[in-house]
């Protein structure tokens, strides 16, 4: 069978810095009409900074949206026409001061596909060095090192909820033992 719907017509519905969105009409593979509310999204780079001794470097911030500070891996979204490797290396600095000497594409992954198109590009950093951090002047954030094995079980106690620091994590677990 064939799933795929076929746009009919698209209106925008709001325009915003980070996010627009559109209501679309679409024809699904029976013949019928629905309608859809897409957030289209320029992307985002995910870096994975695992130390030497086998930690990760992580970002606490508040996020509105869910009213709680949350315990992430570095990331931000794409700027327009950007390489996600660049900015990668831009988000490693800005927020944890960091630079890597070595960092590689692992997986991208499609962070909601039931309403939004944004792709995360992820990335694992090694060979660390130390820098200051440079944040965004509206970010308020703070980057700290914790064992992968402590934020394994930060997120299967439900401490660690975002979808891109649950797959970094286990990312970094994998490649810390070797297996990928």
């Amino acid at each position: 069978m064939n799933y795929e719907e076929k746009t009919l017509s698209r209106k925008l519905v709001y325009k915003g810095g980070i996010i627009d969105v559109e209501s679309q009409t679409v024809l699904l593979p029976d013949g019928r009409e629905a309608s859809r509310d897409v957030v289209l999204h320029p992307g985002a780079s995910v870096v994975i900074p695992i130390s030497e001794a086998g930690e990760l470097y992580m970002v606490r911030q508040y996020r509105k949206p869910i009213g709680k500070t949350t315990l992430e891996i570095p990331a931000g979204k794409l700027d327009a026409g950007e390489d996600p490797l660049v900015c990668a290396q831009r988000e490693l600095k800005e927020e944890t001061g960091l630079e890597a000497k070595n960092i590689k594409h692992l997986i991208s992954v499609h962070s909601t596909p039931g309403f939004s198109n944004e792709v995360l590009h992820m990335y694992a950093a090694t060979e660390l060095q130390e820098g200051e951090a440079c944040s965004d002047e509206d970010e308020f954030i703070s980057s700290e090192k914790i064992k992968i094995s402590e934020l394994i079980d930060m997120v299967l106690n439900h401490e660690i909820t975002d979808a891109k620091t649950v797959i970094g994590v286990l990312l970094a677990d994998k490649i810390v033992k070797g297996e990928i």
